[in-house]
């Protein structure tokens, strides 16, 4: 058969791991040594190859020599081949049959759903423990045969490839952890549910910028489904739009952390709220949003929730309610401290033997008082000064000589004195 036109894997490897390109240098994994011996001979003694390869956008399009691939690539471990030109997958099965300890293989924004993907070819990636198909467009078809192959696949990546539904796979995968496939278009969760069928043993499902509608599922069929699921992430779920999806995440036996960001529901609380609700209505959440829940602050968003819903109809509170209701009681409303500075006082305006009571603005400066208490006292602004008397002062009157000083600055309050004296010339 011949073989595809366009750069070949071995081709792009020797061109980048060259000596010019890529010096030798002594120690594992640092460099590459090209040497000038037949095709296919055991060159062990001769390499020092990275044990990860990243060999993304080189316009790859076959193999190459499959004897040079076994001697040069033997301890490769990691493997980054996308966004190259790979549409076969006999090709691809080429270049991974001859690297036996590769455990993760990128292969994304290859255009791979133009061939087909026989059994015997996906018996190549066996040993493959993370798997990235991202913008493959890889069909379910695909997936299945891969699933089937790969007894030992823990991280999977479909990513972009325009998924509206989930076909479910002939046999589960057991070992898989994670599940990563954002970016498609999953809307209802009845196809949602399929993973959980496939996946039993699914610790960490990210389903972030779907457009995901309400979590039509039983509690005790979302236990059944997701045994083992210990993180999800909704972020950007378009079609979230009420608490009672928010509440059934608590199904979930083993779940502590939750992605949730960007959802309808959420877009009409502060930032506060949207905290405080989420951590109240998820017990058992030990990290939201990326960020821990500290003990602290699980009882702050708890006590938050009762004085939150407490004056709300009885048929428009959560079971949550109540059940937070048992742990720390009915509260009492929080008392609302207004912490604005004060704007203006009133004191007593003390000149000879006459007393006064004014209210005097708290923004303005001395000479503005000045100005203010000249009509008052009869004094020329110019022949006047002030002397401010703290009720609670030990020391006596302060005078005020500082034209431009405000008068907040003196912690004036009401029922303070103010005394006006003449200048003496």
């Amino acid at each position: 058969m011949d073989q595809p036109s366009g750069r070949s894997f071995m081709q792009v490897l020797c061109e980048k791991y060259s000596p010019e390109n890529f010096p030798y240098r002594r120690g594992p994994g640092m460099g590459v040594h090209v040497p000038a011996t037949p095709q296919g001979s055991p060159m062990k003694d001769r390499l020092n190859l990275p044990s990860v390869l990243v060999l993304n956008s080189c316009g790859i399009t076959c193999a190459g020599d499959e004897n040079e691939i076994a001697a040069f690539c033997a301890h490769v471990s990691e493997l980054d081949l996308s966004d190259n030109k790979l549409e076969d997958w006999h090709e691809v099965s080429k270049i991974v049959s001859n690297v036996p300890h590769l455990e993760f293989l990128n292969l994304s924004s290859n255009p791979l759903s133009l061939s087909v993907l026989e059994r015997r070819c996906a018996g190549s990636f066996a040993g493959v423990r993370k798997l990235v198909l991202n913008n493959s467009k890889a069909s379910w078809e695909t997936v299945h045969t891969i699933l089937q192959e790969l007894s030992d696949l823990e991280e999977l990546f479909l990513c972009l490839n325009d998924y509206e539904t989930v076909s479910c796979s002939p046999v589960c995968c057991q070992s898989l952890k994670l599940l990563h496939i954002t970016d498609n278009n999953l809307q209802d969760w009845t196809e949602i549910r399929k993973l959980g069928i496939m996946f039993p043993s699914l610790d960490t499902l990210i389903l972030a910028n779907n457009n995901l509608t309400t979590i039509e599922e039983s509690e005790d069929s979302l236990a059944r489904l997701f045994p083992n699921l210990r993180s999800i992430n909704l972020h950007k779920s378009a079609g979230l739009h009420c608490w009672e999806d928010i509440d059934k995440l608590n199904s979930f036996p083993k779940l502590e952390e939750v992605k949730l960001l960007g959802i309808p529901l959420l877009q009409s609380y502060t930032t506060e709220e949207r905290r405080k609700l989420l951590i109240a209505r998820l017990p058992s959440i030990i990290k939201l949003n990326g960020s821990i829940v500290a003990d602290g602050e699980r009882e702050d968003s708890e006590r938050f929730f009762i004085r939150y819903y407490m004056e709300f109809p009885e048929e428009e509170v959560p079971f949550r309610y109540h059940e937070l209701v048992t742990k720390y009681g009915k509260l009492e409303p929080l008392a609302v401290v207004d912490l604005r500075p004060q704007s203006s006082v009133k004191v007593e305006v003390h000149f000879q033997d006459k007393v006064e009571e004014m209210s005097i603005r708290l923004d303005q400066t001395v000479a503005e008082l000045k100005k203010h208490l000249k009509t008052v006292v009869q004094l020329s602004t110019s022949n006047m000064l002030l002397f401010y008397l703290d009720q609670e002062a030990p020391f006596g009157p302060e005078e005020m000589k500082y034209s431009s000083r405000a008068l907040h600055s003196y912690g004036i309050r009401d029922g303070d004195k103010i005394y006006v004296e003449p200048r003496m010339k």
